[in-house]
């Protein structure tokens, strides 16, 4: 701010200011306002705004770091003034991107991520009716002929089909990452995925559109497992996984449903498919008579296997990441363990 020569400050004649009079003000005096201003928490910030959206992110990955920070802290990260500091931190509160403190501010918790899918997990569902479900995954399998193409959707039970598939020379076109992951590193099948988004909890990759690569693949069988099943059909529980399977069971000529027999207690909102659709159903023997004589009613084949016993180690592998499942496969422990080698 300009400001007045010391001679015309003094007591006397009022006069006109003339410009050789004025002079700028001297380094390190700053305009009474302009301090103030500064001085003000959540005053505007009229620095350059590429500046402040950088300072910015750099004050929210500190306090990521570090979880909570003093002004102080943030004056020597920043390499910032405490008004500075004390500006972006009001800042970033009222976008509710942290937290003020007394003396500092810290990062705001983040809400853990909710799933879509309302079905359950995969990690829930792969430790009930292990024993029905290894013996129908077995049989399962026992039904495809090297050279095919086959489809299999996500689901505890038909993840257990990858120990069985292991020995077969197929094309599988599964939503199931996991069990293309573990495929790709014990067999010599040849795996296509459809794109989409993973839903890790529930181990599958569906996806909205209608376009996907599951048109351009026809199967002679799709294995799939289902919420439920009743008098109305196949039952899920999650539009999204409805709209994806209709879409897959559209590229195959037998559908193979494969359930333990708690499935036909289970009842949920949504209709996957009719009966009529349905060609065969391999279920445990724990199935009811009159559960089996509705679908043979309805000209479904139905399959009843009898539960086999399931070593713990074998239930726990098949939770193994690829690389200890192929380092376990290699030392020919887990074979020893479900019964496959003396």
């Amino acid at each position: 701010m300009p400001t007045l020569t010391g001679r015309d400050s003094r007591p006397g004649p009022s006069r006109a200011v003339r410009p050789s009079d004025i002079r700028p003000a001297e380094a390190g005096c700053h305009n009474d306002e302009t301090t103030v201003a500064a001085g003000i928490e959540g005053a505007p910030d009229k620095g350059d705004p590429m500046i402040n959206h950088k300072r910015h992110k750099r004050l929210l990955k500190l306090l990521d770091e570090r979880e909570h920070a003093s002004v102080q802290q943030l004056m020597e990260w920043l390499s910032a003034s405490a008004a500075t500091v004390r500006r972006d931190i009001s800042w970033l509160a009222a976008k509710n991107q942290l937290t003020r403190t007394r003396g500092g501010a810290q990062r705001l918790e983040q809400k853990k991520k909710s799933y879509t899918l309302s079905s359950e997990t995969f990690q829930s569902n792969a430790q009930q009716n292990t024993a029905a479900k290894r013996a129908i995954a077995r049989y399962a399998t026992s039904m495809c002929n090297n050279g095919e193409t086959i489809i299999i959707n996500g689901g505890t039970t038909t993840f257990m089909m990858a120990e069985f598939l292991v020995e077969k020379q197929l094309k599988i076109l599964t939503n199931s990452f996991l069990m293309a992951e573990r495929l790709l590193v014990t067999s010599d099948n040849e795996i296509i995925l459809p794109g989409g988004k993973v839903y890790r909890e529930q181990n599958v990759i569906l996806s909205p559109f209608e376009n996907d690569v599951a048109q351009h693949h026809y199967a002679a069988k799709m294995f799939m497992g289902v919420y439920g099943l009743s008098i109305l059909g196949l039952m899920e529980a999650d539009p999204l996984l409805i709209q994806a399977e209709k879409r897959l069971i559209g590229q195959a000529e037998e559908l193979v449903v494969l359930v333990d027999s708690s499935k036909f207690q289970r009842k949920a909102g949504l209709v996957l498919c009719g009966l009529n659709r349905v060609s065969t159903v391999i279920t445990d023997t724990g199935a009811s008579d009159s559960a089996v004589q509705l679908l043979e009613h309805y000209g479904v084949r139905v399959i009843t296997v009898e539960p086999e016993a399931v070593d713990p180690r074998v239930v726990e592998a098949s939770a193994m990441s690829s690389h200890d499942y192929a380092a376990v496969l290699e030392s020919g422990a887990y074979h020893r363990h479900a019964g496959l080698v003396s």
